[in-house]
């Protein structure tokens, strides 16, 4: 038998031309999101003053399984897809473990992460419905980054707003951001009566992704010509990133692989929610039983320790509200260096697979994910992103698992993107500055004193 390669590409001709919608698959659909105002479920239309419509219909559409990614997109994902299936043989020495470990790498692309995925296809969406600019958020920046390279493919202006803690510890991430022609504001800021009344509220804020959020919807709204894109969380984005795990699903076929256990780091759940979804689909039908594993950061816990509840997706309560493992939209985490994974809410249709049962969470320290990344980096010559390295730490410890127990279990990760801008991170790990943050019962309390008033059942 022919020793399985280290990297596997597909060829263009073998990339996947539709996306997969999870929803069509779900015995049960999530809770539907809710208008503040009334309190009523969402209609599409409601979702027009915001995003743009085609997205506002994936948004909303649970029935439709495969969905045709247009030639308008195809093209430009054609620059950078398919990415490697990487099996990580040094790695598995290093453990001297049974398992055979795999993780699919979203690095490749100027971007440096996953997110380009549905980065393109949201302005593609937006360019075809005439609109002239888009506003965003961003955490640790790749989303920022990725809408920045697609707003130049596509001749859109673009406003972004960027947590502050992440703003001021990843200043070349805004640099590059801006290089692509984008506007970058540290967030909360004075530029939005949202902003405004959270530094009212506290001069001295951090600012989270809930903060951002409030601030690019309502730059969005007052605009002509203008629409919110968001780079996870929606449903729409995880049919975008679908292509992440039917890649990895066609490639270990290649291979005649099947994985047992299917790993993704958790922050809204975009690289998660598209790493999963076919295997996921497996489990749904009967075909398959891989276990799926959420990695979150132990200081933004909101699958281990959040509530399932509906909540606002932004602190300014200036969006719908979903039902979702949350921390409360009033829930700033702590300074940590996994920009990407400090949200308080989870994807709705994650939160719902979670709920009912087919899918694990854990939570894991700064220290133990910084650990991995190094021992990782050392091993499979890739610097990986912080986000990433949850990861990492969690198929390690899979794997170590398995080195006990004596199985050789086939696991597979999503490496999301690369650590190259977060070197601060790194020198903080380095210099043994860094420090683990696990929030009290008491701390989260206080966001969950900020969730609005439940609907009668």
């Amino acid at each position: 038998m022919a020793k399985i390669p280290h990297r596997l590409y597909l060829t263009e001709d073998q990339m996947p031309t539709q996306w997969y919608n999870l929803r069509a698959d779900m015995k049960e659909q999530p809770d539907p999101m809710l208008n503040p105002g009334t309190m009523e479920p969402l209609e599409e239309k409601d979702l027009y003053p915001i995003f743009c419509e085609k997205l506002a219909h994936q948004e909303m559409d649970g029935e439709t399984r495969y969905v045709d990614i247009p030639d308008g997109i195809m093209e430009e994902y054609r620059i950078y897809r398919p990415s490697p299936l990487i099996r990580a043989y040094n790695l598995e020495k290093a453990l001297d473990t049974p398992a055979k470990i795999y993780y699919k790498f979203e690095g490749n692309n100027t971007s440096g992460s996953h997110k380009l995925n549905s980065a393109i296809a949201q302005a593609y969406y937006a360019k075809e419905q005439g609109l002239t600019s888009l506003t965003t958020e961003t955490g640790a920046g790749q989303w920022g980054t990725a809408l920045s390279e697609a707003c130049s493919f596509y001749g859109l202006d673009l406003n972004v707003f960027m947590v502050k803690v992440s703003y001021e510890q990843k200043p070349y991430r805004k640099a590059v951001m801006q290089t692509f022609g984008a506007n970058v504001t540290p967030s909360p800021s004075m530029t939005t009566d949202t902003g405004r009344a959270i530094l009212a509220n506290d001069p001295n804020t951090s600012g989270s992704l809930g903060c951002a959020i409030s601030e690019a919807v309502e730059m969005a709204v007052k605009h002509e010509g203008c629409r919110y894109v968001l780079g996870s969380v929606l449903n729409q984005v995880l049919l975008h990133q679908s292509i992440i795990g039917l890649e990895s699903k066609t490639a270990m076929e290649i291979l005649g692989e099947y994985p047992d256990i299917v790993i993704g780091c958790a922050g809204g759940g975009s690289n998660l929610g598209g790493l999963i979804a076919p295997f996921m689909q497996d489990k749904l039908t009967g075909k398959a039983n891989p276990r799926i594993i959420a990695v979150e950061p132990a200081s933004c816990p909101s699958l281990t320790r959040g509530k399932y509840a509906y909540d606002f997706c932004d602190t300014g309560h200036v969006t719908p509200l979903a039902r979702m493992y949350t921390l409360g939209n009033g829930f700033i985490p702590a300074s940590n260096h996994a920009g990407g994974l400090r949200y308080h809410g989870m994807s709705p249709i994650l939160s719902k697979l979670y709920h009912d049962g087919y899918m694990e969470a854990t939570a894991v320290k700064q220290t133990d994910v910084f650990d991995a990344a190094v021992q990782f980096a050392k091993l499979e010559t890739i610097l990986p992103a912080p986000e990433s390295s949850h990861a990492i730490r969690c198929a390690i410890d899979e794997a170590i698992k398995c080195r006990e127990s004596g199985e050789a279990k086939t696991i597979l990760f999503g490496l999301t993107g690369t650590g190259y801008f977060d070197m601060a991170a790194y020198e903080a790990y380095l210099n043994h500055t860094m420090v683990n943050h696990v929030p009290s019962d008491e701390e989260l309390e206080q966001g969950f004193a900020t969730l609005p008033k439940q609907p009668e059942a």
